[in-house]
């Protein structure tokens, strides 16, 4: 059944033709009108233009002719198809109704089946118009609308404190805003429309960014990075770059998003000052205390009943305890400003793991723990810094001593492998969980359980000792089993693959 709203004008003189095709078309369900001269019909027409859909016209009418109607017709902003009818049908007329832009030619007399062919036939031409019309309007609405989404995006980009690099697959800048130029201290036009290897990019910024544009078929999240931007003035930039996959999982470029965290770098520099100011001052007095303390339980100060005894072990403790926090601390403030590794010089590991053990006797002795230290015949010297060297060994070989049970042992060995001297520090110790393995080189983290809660610590000196293996240029890492004990293991390179490395780290 045809749209019951599409709407049909029958233009013409004669009533009874008028009222033959209303009668005709309105069974088929059109909505039809009429008018009895060409003035009437473009007066109707002018009223409401977009209401009518098809209209039926004759070309011999008194007034106006049907070709004069048809050419006013042709000038609306709407068109309807035209479909003429008259019964003085020549080739000629025809033509000439065709070409002023009449749809179709029906001759006088016509039965019904071919008034409804012809309409059928127009209407169906009208109702694909309109649809056209409608997805040109659709698509001319949404070509506004991703202009407007586009312009908005741009101008939030734009206003982002945030610097963001886009590049395509072919490594070619295709976005970069104020904040990225302003942060990367180089000029917008030095950026789009450059390679990112050609644009004065951090080189370290422009190996990432061609890494992520690498990741087919590679599970490539995101790469966080540092960047430090300018010499006389530095900015300390946090850079974030992931690649950019269509639905198939393709890298079609890559994204780069930057932060200026120059402010959150000297608020740690104060801080990092400020516990060394506060660490330092601290340093003298609980030492003082610690050592009065050792000088009263040595009875110089006369003798202690069994209670008193107690008291002062158990503030002499707490007072180590304190004080270990302490150096701990400026430690930390010497690793933050580099200067914790101060002179490299050819080293024997064996002689200072010798010391270190030595030193430790009197505390393993204490809990009936067993230290043995098991060198080899001989071994290479590597370039370390004497002190740091002793930190790590007796940091490592205290935490054994602390985290084994009476009757235990720790075992230190060393070995000499191709361009690395290996050590590790193992115990019979309660063990690590496997969730906290993770972060046990963390600064302040300790591990949380029954047994450990009377002993005192920081949680600064795995961070203390990873820092120290790391500006050796050495890695550390550790095995544990909850229950049985735990390894620490060290990788530091040999003299030789340090040559020249002699001075400040």
């Amino acid at each position: 059944m045809p749209d019951p709203v599409t709407k049909i004008m029958v233009i013409d003189d004669e009533e009874i033709m008028r009222d033959g095709c209303t009668r005709i078309l309105s069974k088929n369900g059109w909505s039809v009108v009429t008018a009895e001269n060409g003035e009437a019909g473009l007066a109707e027409l002018r009223k409401s233009p977009k209401e009518i859909d098809i209209i039926l016209l004759d070309l011999m009418m008194p007034g106006i002719g049907g070709m004069e109607v048809l050419e006013k017709i042709q000038a609306l902003n709407d068109i309807p198809l035209v479909i003429v009818i008259t019964g003085y049908a020549t080739v000629a007329s025809a033509v000439e109704a065709m070409k002023k832009g009449a749809y179709d030619f029906i001759a006088k007399p016509f039965t019904p089946d071919q008034l409804r062919i012809v309409v059928k036939r127009a209407h169906e031409r009208r109702a694909l118009q309109k649809e056209a019309e409608f997805l040109r309007s659709e698509r001319e609405r949404s070509l506004r609308d991703v202009a407007t989404e586009k312009s908005r995006v741009n101008t939030i980009i734009n206003c982002m404190g945030d610097g963001i690099l886009v590049c395509d697959r072919d490594r070619c800048i295709v976005l970069a805003n104020p904040a990225a130029s302003r942060m990367l201290k180089i000029p917008e036009s030095a950026l789009l429309g450059n390679y990112a290897s050609h644009s004065n990019l951090p080189p370290e910024l422009s190996k990432t960014i061609e890494d992520s544009l690498k990741a087919e078929g590679v599970v490539y999240t995101s790469v966080s990075q540092e960047l430090i931007i300018g010499e006389s003035q530095e900015t300390f930039l946090r850079a974030h770059t992931a690649p950019v996959r269509n639905d198939l999982g393709e890298v079609m470029g890559s994204v780069t998003v930057l932060q200026d965290i120059s402010y959150l770098k000297e608020l740690d520099k104060m801080k990092s000052e400020f516990i060394a100011m506060v660490a330092h001052e601290l340093r003298s007095p609980i030492a003082t205390v610690e050592q009065q303390l050792t000088v009263v339980l040595g009875g110089m100060a006369g003798d202690l009943n069994e209670k008193q005894d107690q008291l002062m072990t158990r503030a002499r403790e707490r007072t180590r305890g304190v004080l270990t926090l302490i150096n701990d601390l400026l430690d930390l403030s010497k690793i933050e400003a580099g200067k914790m590794v101060q002179y490299k010089e050819p080293l024997n590991l064996a002689d200072v793991i010798i010391r270190v053990v030595e030193m430790m006797k009197i505390d393993a002795q204490a809990k009936n723990i067993r230290i043995d230290f098991l060198p080899p015949a001989s071994i290479s010297t590597i370039q370390a810094d004497r002190s740091s060297m002793e930190g790590i060994f007796t940091n490592l070989i205290s935490n054994a001593i602390k985290y084994t049970l009476a009757g235990g042992s720790v075992t230190i060995r060393l070995e000499d492998q191709d361009g690395f001297v290996e050590i590790s520090v193992a115990d019979t110790g309660i063990g690590i969980k496997s969730d906290d393995l993770p972060r046990i080189f963390d600064k302040f983290f300790r591990v949380k359980t029954s047994e450990t809660r009377q002993i005192v610590g920081t949680g600064l000196g795995l961070s203390i000792v990873k820092s120290i293996v790391d500006a050796h240029m050495g890695t550390i890492s550790v095995e544990s089993t909850e229950g049985k004990g735990t390894t620490f293991s060290i990788l530091l390179p040999k003299a030789a693959g340090l040559a020249g490395c002699e001075g400040n780290a």
